[in-house]
């Protein structure tokens, strides 16, 4: 709550938070936040208005569908985990009616919603595709993290690792740089699996039989893709400017890199759905819920970085600095 505390008429856009009221008040008892509620003015769902809610400088405020009972912030219960999966198809829907320009989602607790609201639920990237009709992760959509100066893609996502690597394939890679392409373009670099990049074969050899010759292709096609490079120290070359890219091969790969950047604060992008969608990159923290102890800074920095893209202002190195 913090970071609406300037209120709509200072946050250089019009915020619709999707929450229940009661929600709001329980963490605002603890935290010494309640005059903050004061900010919010209630709409309901077919009654917004941009210019209504501009005027007013207030945050319009849109509850989902939810049972009444008592909110105990830090422990999750059935009906938050319904409550969560209503908000979340709630935000989709005004994002995707254009009463919204991006959703920018904040965490939810995988295992609840999956336990108690939407079997197999495993996070918002794949719900989100699957609900805008998207197939194939690496293909028509992909995860992706903005930290400072690195930004990162990633070629898979929530796998055991023993399943990541089997994934990398000379077809994979290139469906992942021409997606990132085509959403985000600019210069992209591959990092290698093995060490060193596989030593020319003296460490292994996907880098030469599969993820070299799916840069080729990329080339070939257009796409300012290079590699593969040793993992090692790419991700300081894309830090310092030389590219604007990292395709990393699996999820701790490109995330160790991107949290000892800027831990906390990056921004998740999902590249491929119909609207812009970011969140921020870090979990529930339900052992400090409703202490007041919460650091609103990776909200705030995944806000600017919304905004960021909604202006268009996509990351790009200053060619002359490669």
């Amino acid at each position: 709550m913090d970071v609406l505390s300037r209120g709509a008429d200072e946050l250089e856009c019009t915020p619709i938070v999707v929450a229940e009221r009661r929600v709001l008040e329980a963490h605002a008892s603890v935290s010494g936040g309640a005059e903050l509620l004061d900010r919010f003015a209630i709409y309901e769902r077919e009654c917004l208005g941009g210019s209504d809610i501009l005027d007013r400088g207030r945050i319009a405020l849109v509850e989902p569908p939810a049972k009444a009972r008592r909110v105990r912030p830090g422990e999750p219960t059935a009906e938050d985990a319904r409550s969560a999966l209503e908000a979340l198809r709630l935000g989709v829907e005004l994002v995707r009616s254009g009463q919204g320009d991006a959703l920018l989602t904040l965490p939810v607790s995988k295992a609840s919603i999956a336990e108690h609201a939407q079997p197999g639920f495993v996070g918002h990237t794949d719900y989100l595709a699957e609900e805008a009709g998207l197939e194939l992760y690496g293909t028509d959509y992909l995860m992706c993290f903005l930290a400072g100066e690195l930004q990162v893609a990633l070629l898979s996502t929530h796998v055991p690792l023993r399943q990541a690597i089997d994934s990398i394939r000379r077809e994979t890679v290139l469906a992942a740089l021409s997606c990132l392409h085509r959403h985000a373009g600019g210069r992209i670099a591959v990092a290698g699996l093995n060490p060193h990049a596989g030593e020319g074969g003296l460490l292994g050899h996907d880098e030469e039989l599969e993820i070299l010759p799916a840069v080729n292709d990329a080339r070939i096609r257009g796409i300012d893709a290079h590699g593969p490079f040793s993992a090692d120290s790419l991700f300081a070359r894309c830090h310092r400017g030389e590219f604007d890219w990292v395709l990393a091969l699996y999820h701790d790969q490109g995330l160790v890199a991107v949290k000892t950047a800027t831990f906390g604060t990056a921004t998740n992008w999902t590249l491929g759905l119909p609207y812009l969608r970011t969140s921020v990159d870090h979990g529930t923290a339900f052992d400090i819920a409703g202490r007041g102890e919460a650091d609103a800074e990776p909200l705030r920095r995944a806000l600017e970085s919304t905004l960021g893209l909604l202006r268009g202002d996509l990351p790009r190195r200053d060619a002359a600095a490669r």
